[in-house]
């Protein structure tokens, strides 16, 4: 947030149908109460689409959650909310994407739009198994999309604009807004011969870019693998995190720009061997970064944290924890503020006292770290 302190947002479930959207704020060392941002029975629920918040100059929050807009388990909406006063109370939410589909609306990154409102950029379904012909799938048609629009402080929508009309179908997108305006925003890309690398496009002066592979990986995959980038940056430095398994090597790679996302560093492995993916990335002010992913080893999986300079990749990776369950970690996102980093995860319960066995919950882990000015 603006002055410093670190905002959460989760789901909540209470039963097999009823979930809640929830924030909360950790000011010190002290956690605030919980707060709803939006309950139902028709709130879509998905591991790897979750919520985010992002955080305006002049205080203003927003936060993306989904809405189920059909009979099918991958019809749903994406829907915006805004608070006013801190994440004390949330308004109603805003629907972005304006094609009225039963269609998939989701994967959402927001940044602030440097006009004092929020970029909101998604996955669209709107043309996505539709069931037209095998030749209009050949010809690129029939494919998820690549939207974006920006969003008021007073709740007006600007004009949608296209990014890319073929991308992967559910992987997270990740963006990042710099001191200057500039929008940069990574997402999976996919061709019409099935390769799925990670691609980037960025928004200079109000226009958008045509976009840019910038793996290279050459990653050849019928199925969407569910596992998407994440981008940070601090001044013109900018730092990049994917998964891929091209020729059939899983594989962790990190890039960094020092020309605002104008290009990319050769791309560096930082996995121990047997990455699930899972990634996130903290771009300090030092020129340095952290990097987290996922990894999979017989004993179970662990949530992995290194830091890296660009000229020499990662030093020896810390393992934050282990859980021995299997695929409940999920996503684990960073958050930086100053020298303070936060990671949070999710992890199955072994206490009984007030909890059920078993059940899902977040953890979180502090660190201090030294920055080199």
């Amino acid at each position: 947030m603006p002055d410093g302190r670190v905002l959460m947002s989760w789901i909540e479930t209470d039963g097999p149908v009823h979930a809640a959207v929830r924030t909360a704020i950790l000011d010190g060392s002290e956690w605030s109460q919980p707060v709803t941002v939006v309950e139902g029975d028709d709130l879509f629920i998905n591991y790897a689409d979750f919520p985010l918040v992002a955080a305006l100059p002049d205080g203003t929050l927003a936060i993306n959650w989904s809405r189920m807009n059909g009979d099918s388990y991958y019809a749903y909406d994406t829907n915006i909310s805004l608070s006013q006063d801190n994440g004390a109370t949330w308004g109603a939410g805003i629907v972005p994407q304006r094609d009225g589909t039963e269609r998939q609306h989701g994967f959402v990154s927001m940044v602030p739009d440097g006009s004092g409102g929020i970029m909101a950029m998604w996955l669209d379904g709107r043309n996505h198994d539709t069931g037209d012909s095998q030749s209009a799938a050949e010809a690129g048609e029939d494919a998820m999309q690549l939207r974006a629009t920006t969003l008021a402080a007073n709740g007006e929508l600007a004009k949608e604009v296209l990014l890319d009309d073929r991308t992967c179908t559910c992987c997270q997108t990740t963006a990042v807004a710099l001191d200057d305006g500039t929008v940069l925003l990574a997402y999976r890309d996919r061709t019409v011969d099935e390769i799925r690398d990670i691609s980037l496009v960025r928004q200079v002066d109000g226009v958008w870019s045509e976009p840019v592979g910038i793996s290279g990986d050459g990653w050849e995959i019928s199925g969407c693998p569910v596992n998407g980038p994440a981008i940070d940056a601090h001044g013109s430095r900018v730092a990049l995190v994917w998964f891929t398994a091209a020729n059939g090597i899983p594989a962790v790679k990190m890039a960094f720009s020092d020309d605002q996302g104008a290009s990319f560093g050769q791309p560096m492995g930082i996995d121990l061997g047997a990455p699930f993916g899972g990634v996130d990335v903290v771009q300090l002010s030092d020129g340095t970064a952290l990097f987290s992913w996922v990894e999979r080893s017989a004993a179970g999986e662990a949530v992995l944290v290194c830091r890296a300079t660009p000229p020499n990749g990662c030093g020896t990776p810390v393992a934050l924890t282990l859980v021995r369950t299997g695929r409940t970690i999920g996503f684990p996102r960073m958050v930086a503020s100053g020298a303070d980093v936060w990671i949070a995860w999710n992890e199955t319960s072994r206490e009984t006292g007030g909890r059920a066995a078993g059940a899902v919950i977040v953890r979180l882990a502090h660190a201090t770290v030294e920055l080199v000015q």
